[in-house]
């Protein structure tokens, strides 16, 4: 069983590949999250994984959330459980903290997995939205990688930690982490260019947890249903980029991954 949370696509990628390779079926942290489900009937033998993006430099909220509620009837000490994130560039103490959340409902971190994904920030001292050029070249190299490590995972193999290292782990998770979900982490800094909305929906589609409805005259709206992440996807999906955020995303580049019968990469610059 795979639990994964994706905002712009990148972690629902590789939960993807993995369970093309694996046979285990996946579940959406975000979609169980809205539904209030937490209780899960493990198969004999059957893997747990939990696939993310990192939010500074930690586990995203919505995750460790999830997890601290989880139930897992069937889990059994020997139980293979691994962890696999997509970073715009390291980890941070991002599996202490996912470790120490799973050791609260009695589930053992067994290996660590990461790979360097576009970014998706538009965020102060995060402003590094990637030029369609460099989104390709990193998938690329992640696509390259994910053969390597994916035999670890299916060979049940424990200790693995093939992880984006940080120089800085307590400066990116405690300090700047800290800040970025204090403030950051927050629907309320969402705003519409009315004049500039088509009234299309897209929005409302893509938003993982739900957390935007559309007015009477179709100018989106959210819904304050404390789920949102700032995930993005909202402002990436836009096709007239009238979504913006605290200021900072007017006229930045848009990104997000499309996974279907052949991917694609969607990114794009107003």
């Amino acid at each position: 069983m795979i639990f994964f949370f994706s905002g712009t696509g990148n972690t629902r990628f590789i939960a993807s590949r993995l369970a093309e390779a694996t046979g285990d079926h996946i579940v959406s942290i975000a979609q169980a999250m809205v539904d209030g489900k937490f209780d899960y009937c493990l198969e004999a033998g059957e893997r747990i994984g939990f696939c993310f993006p990192i939010h500074g430099w930690r586990p995203p909220f919505i995750v460790r959330d999830f997890v601290r509620r989880l139930s897992l009837q069937g889990y059994v000490a020997g139980t293979y459980c691994y962890a696999f994130a997509t970073c715009g560039d390291d980890v941070g103490l991002t599996y202490d903290y996912l470790t120490e959340d799973l050791q609260s409902v009695g589930i053992r971190l067994d290996s660590m997995f990461s790979v360097i994904m576009p970014e998706t920030y538009n965020f102060p001292f995060i402003d590094q939205i990637d030029t369609p050029q460099n989104a390709k070249r990193k998938i690329a190299a992640a696509s390259q990688r994910l053969p390597k490590m994916i035999p670890a995972i299916v060979n049940r193999e424990r200790g693995v930690m093939d992880i984006n290292k940080s120089r800085w782990p307590r400066i990116n998770s405690k300090l700047l982490g800290a800040f970025f979900l204090k403030h950051w982490v927050t629907d309320s800094k969402f705003t519409v260019d009315a004049g500039a909305c088509l009234r299309c929906g897209k929005c409302r589609e893509v938003c993982p947890v739900g957390n935007i409805s559309c007015s009477d005259d179709g100018v989106p709206q959210w819904q304050h249903n404390h789920l949102c992440t700032t995930c993005f996807s909202c402002y990436h999906h836009c096709p007239a980029h009238a979504i913006d955020f605290a200021g900072r995303t007017r006229g930045k580049r848009q990104y997000f991954f499309t996974l279907g019968p052949s991917s694609s990469i969607t990114a794009r610059k107003n």
